[in-house]
């Protein structure tokens, strides 16, 4: 159904029939100013159903003859609503077609962000002093440093009763004598009209927000994180059709698991604490076995090792363990004796260097591997007796050790 035209255009409240009626998908129009905004095209309405962006709550979206509408901002200066465009706008009259389901989202959010932050206020003595609506997730913050998870759970169950119950929500513009008989959870934060949103029998508050007319179309309220932040508690949650959608996707998750590990969904817990327990206790036999090869490793690379200087030097490769084993291999033998250890690793996407030289040998290992690097496309350094570095092509490792061994023998 089409609104029809304002028949009084001047008239402040009823150029933003999102006011009159937040349920308004479509409306008729008549531009009355065009200008720039943010280097984009954008028209000014005698009036518009285009929620713009304030109060934590993101501006509508959806199109004016069927030109995409970006943005929708208020200006400051006079309070006009400006419609930030895809391309120019030539008409003078317009339809306007809102974003339905972007619009009954930020309701739903916002709204439950009402009744959650009402309800901790009844089971915490928690104020909110921070709101914001994101694309995924809405968050409050609390100043109740010593917020519970039994008290967060308390106020999530308050909350999903309270739209249970199917409660009238009823916002309303009132003078300020009305708003002191009120006894409102917290004074206004704008000047001009003064709008409240009442939910019935449990919170009212100043909000020139979209919401919905009845708690029970919110549906389902959920909790899914909570941090301490600043001096008190940020708390993030989903509601309505985000909150559905988060449960089908957390339903969706569990069975795969459930299926990944042949069990049933009650047993997951049990199984993965086992399979925790499994794999610290290989991980330390593992670690144990490294240890071991790393010696004779160690032993071997040593025999092997010619002369260098006063002292000798290893020069190896390896493409199995991980950079870590090498980086241990490298120190384990600068400990044997006077020694210049060159090492390479070939990982799956990148190579590693770890250079290592005893002390007395007369070398700067940074410089060389620095040098031999930066011939071969890659970045490294260090200091004289100890020297990392990194190529993004794991085949060149054996090129670059190759030069840096020229390097330090024509050195």
């Amino acid at each position: 159904m089409i609104q029809p035209a304002s028949q009084d255009p001047n008239t402040w409240l009823m150029t933003r029939l999102y006011y009159c009626d937040p349920y308004i998908q479509e409306f008729q129009a008549r531009v009355v100013e065009r200008l720039t905004w943010q280097n984009h095209p954008a028209v000014i309405l005698d009036q518009t159903a285009f929620y713009p962006e304030g109060g934590g709550q993101p501006a509508d979206h959806g199109t004016l003859n069927n030109v995409p509408v970006l943005d929708v901002q208020l200006r400051q200066e006079d309070k006009a609503i400006v419609h930030v465009l895809a391309r120019p706008l030539e008409d003078e009259d317009v339809i306007g077609r809102v974003d339905w389901d972007r619009r009954f989202d930020h309701m739903q959010q916002h709204t439950a962000q009402h009744i959650l932050s009402q309800a901790f206020i009844r089971v915490a003595h928690a104020q909110t002093v921070g709101f914001h609506l994101g694309e995924r997730y809405t968050t409050i913050d609390l100043d109740r440093e010593d917020l519970t998870p039994e008290l967060i759970e308390q106020a999530e169950a308050l909350a999903n009763r309270v739209i249970e119950e199917n409660r009238e929500v009823r916002p309303r513009f009132v003078t300020e004598e009305e708003l002191d008989r009120l006894h409102v959870r917290r004074p206004p934060k704008v000047e001009g009209p003064i709008r409240v949103v009442e939910i019935e029998a449990f919170d009212i508050v100043p909000c020139g927000g979209t919401h919905v007319a009845h708690t029970g179309e919110i549906g389902l309220l959920a909790i899914t994180h909570a941090e301490r932040y600043k001096r008190g508690w940020r708390i993030t949650f989903l509601a309505g059709r985000r909150a559905r959608a988060d449960y089908a996707r957390r339903r969706g998750l569990l069975n795969d698991l459930a299926a990944l590990l042949t069990c049933g969904e009650d047993d997951l817990l049990a199984r993965v604490e086992k399979l925790l327990q499994d794999q610290k206790h290989l991980s330390a036999t593992l670690r144990k076995v490294q240890d071991a090869l790393l010696k004779v490793e160690a032993q071997r690379l040593w025999e092997e090792a010619v002369p260098f200087k006063q002292g000798r030097i290893v020069v190896a490769a390896y493409n199995t363990y991980d950079a870590e084993w090498v980086r241990k291999l490298a120190a384990a033998l600068r400990d044997q004796g006077p020694v210049v250890v060159m090492l390479g690793w070939q990982g799956p996407d990148k190579g590693r260097f770890v250079f290592a030289a005893s002390q007395n040998m007369g070398v700067h290992l940074g410089q060389v591997l620095r040098s031999a690097l930066a011939e071969h496309g890659g970045r490294g350094g260090g200091r004289p007796d100890w020297a990392e570095g990194g190529i993004a092509e794991p085949t060149k490792v054996p090129m670059v050790l190759k030069t840096a061994e020229e390097m330090l023998r024509n050195s």
